[in-house]
């Protein structure tokens, strides 16, 4: 038994590796391709700075948990006096860092792994993790990362979760599955992408499994949206 536990571990830590490669590798042409903030996201910040404001939180902390070029961390970095953009890949914190500097916005970067936050218990008051759940290629590492979100949250603290669906048009499925999808690079070149898209209810009843307490969750244009607070903690 201990030496297949060891054995998962060691596929579930290669195939980490493996998806962090695959950004390190696309990292500038993808970062080029995601210039705006998705609506969802900006209608969720302002929604929380409102609140934040309300509460007179000064002193707020925000994480764009797999920030990427940090698009949404900018947002974050108007409300919250500090932030912190994670993500596992070194090539796509290259581009947030030339972002933040291009545009004038305080970010935090920090390369690590989303199942092993290296963040205070209790720490973050408003988190962001957007696109970036659905490329974790074990339900250990999807089950580790929503529970580590949740210890990280401050009391009343809310974070968005999304993730893709079967409900996009482009997929025929019920149920929730692992694939790859192509990114092209310029020159014709194509990198596999690992993704696991969730069924609406396997989405839903993966948030309720882990120490997450789900608020309000939607579908929209093809995710999964959740708003979450950790489970025991009053949504503010």
């Amino acid at each position: 038994m201990a030496e297949e536990q060891e054995s998962d571990l060691e596929d579930d830590a290669q195939r980490r590796a493996a998806v962090r490669d695959t950004y390190d590798r696309i990292a500038d042409h993808f970062a080029s391709t995601r210039e705006y903030a998705w609506p969802e996201v900006e209608a969720f910040v302002e929604k929380v700075a409102d609140d934040l404001e309300t509460d007179g939180n000064e002193s707020a902390v925000g994480l764009d948990l797999g920030c990427g070029n940090c698009r949404h961390a900018e947002l974050l970095a108007d409300h919250c006096r500090t932030v912190v953009g994670l993500d596992a890949s070194r090539g796509l914190l290259e581009t947030g860092r030339e972002r933040a500097l291009e545009r004038g916005f305080a970010v935090a970067l920090c390369q690590g792994d989303a199942g092993r936050l290296p963040l205070a218990d209790d720490s973050v008051d408003v988190a962001v993790y957007v696109a970036t759940l659905h490329h974790l290629p074990t339900r250990r590492a999807r089950r580790d990362s929503l529970d580590e979100l949740a210890r990280v949250l401050a009391p009343g603290g809310r974070a968005l979760v999304s993730a893709w669906s079967t409900a996009h048009d482009r997929f025929d499925a019920d149920e929730g599955f692992d694939t790859t999808v192509e990114w092209t690079l310029p020159g014709g070149e194509t990198v596999d992408r690992f993704y696991h898209i969730y069924a609406p209810d396997e989405f839903e009843a993966a948030l309720e499994a882990s120490a997450l307490e789900v608020v309000t969750w939607e579908l929209s244009n093809g995710n999964c949206y959740a708003t979450v607070t950790a489970a025991g903690g009053e949504p503010q």
